[in-house]
């Protein structure tokens, strides 16, 4: 019994490590990814080993199977506690308020304003450059000034300049300084 519970613990471990690493090799952070692929390496090793040198077979199995579809959830969970990287929110806006561009600065996001023309009438297109752990506020407040924009979120690998490489240089320029 206790080979079964270990089978089922090393999966809960391997795959959240297994999405993790998943997702920092895309994020280009290859250093963490190397390191987490070597942890979810032994782990896996290990837990076939013990999958197939016990006289559990079938049950082995099973428990690593499901397992598995545990661990999925488990990692996705921890992958959005992490919010790793950054997304650009892009919302459309049927008139343009000043009220909601300003509150956006002052929270401390980088909004441009476009003007656009939209099927029936003039559009206006807030871009918005932000952490992903700080999306959904983002949306909270877009939504509370504006409950009828059009809202699209991408998710950015890439970026240079503006005004959130500036506030990160500030950023870092105060922790060297203290």
């Amino acid at each position: 019994m206790e080979e079964i519970i270990l089978i089922l613990v090393l999966q809960l471990i391997y795959v959240p490590i297994f999405t993790l690493r998943t997702i920092f090799l895309v994020k280009n952070l290859t250093v963490y990814a190397a390191f987490l692929g070597f942890l979810e390496s032994l782990i896996y090793v290990f837990g076939l080993s013990l999958v197939f040198s016990g006289d559990k077979g079938t049950i082995a199995m099973i428990v690593y199977a499901s397992g598995f579809g545990i661990g999925i959830l488990v990692g996705g969970m921890i992958e959005n506690k992490l919010a790793i990287g950054y997304n650009n929110i892009v919302a459309n806006l049927m008139t343009k308020n000043t009220a909601l561009i300003n509150h956006l600065r002052e929270q401390g996001f980088g909004v441009t304003v476009s003007e656009g023309e939209g099927r029936e009438s003039k559009r206006y297109r807030l871009d918005i450059l932000t952490k992903r752990s700080r999306e959904n506020e983002l949306l909270d407040l877009i939504e509370e000034y504006e409950p009828k924009a059009f809202i699209i979120s991408y998710e950015t690998r890439r970026f240079k300049g503006g005004f959130l490489v500036k506030s990160i240089k500030k950023r870092k320029a105060k922790y060297k300084n203290n």
